[in-house]
């Protein structure tokens, strides 16, 4: 088990722009205000969606495209530097018309209107490579 204490002193709501994209809006916010960790919540709806799911047996993400409105149900994730710049970790619960779900790990999705909470740490989280998992964890 990996953990560390983390402090915060900044705490931001952001207004995600419609027809930018979800997980980019995030990073460029906390790039923007020099956020290097951080955690955050959100909802909303999105114009499209590009879902990964990591399939632990061969090590690598499968992709799925919803082209279609969907409604964010939920939306959590954390900041951590990834080769240097502020990397959003971004799942989500995506709901269609008909109410039925679709989650996973939200790897992109156009923006019809969003509001994220987030809260910044004090401290740096540097995402590295882990071998077991073969995934950039932060450790």
């Amino acid at each position: 088990m990996n953990y560390r204490e983390v402090e915060s002193s900044r705490e931001f709501l952001v207004s995600l722009d419609n027809g930018a994209d979800w997980r980019e809006e995030i990073e460029e916010f906390a790039e923007l205000e020099d956020i290097e960790s951080a955690w955050f919540n959100a909802m909303g709806a999105v114009q499209d969606a590009d879902v990964w799911f990591y399939d632990q047996d061969d090590k690598e993400y499968r992709s799925v495209t919803f082209d279609e409105p969907l409604e964010v149900a939920a939306c959590v994730g954390n900041v951590a530097l990834l080769d240097g710049e502020p990397f959003a970790h971004t799942h989500a619960v995506l709901s269609r018309r008909s109410g039925q779900s679709l989650a996973g790990h939200l790897n992109a999705a156009t923006v019809f209107a969003g509001e994220v909470y987030i809260r910044a740490f004090d401290d740096p989280l540097e995402r590295e490579h882990d071998d077991v998992t073969d995934l950039d964890l932060w450790l």
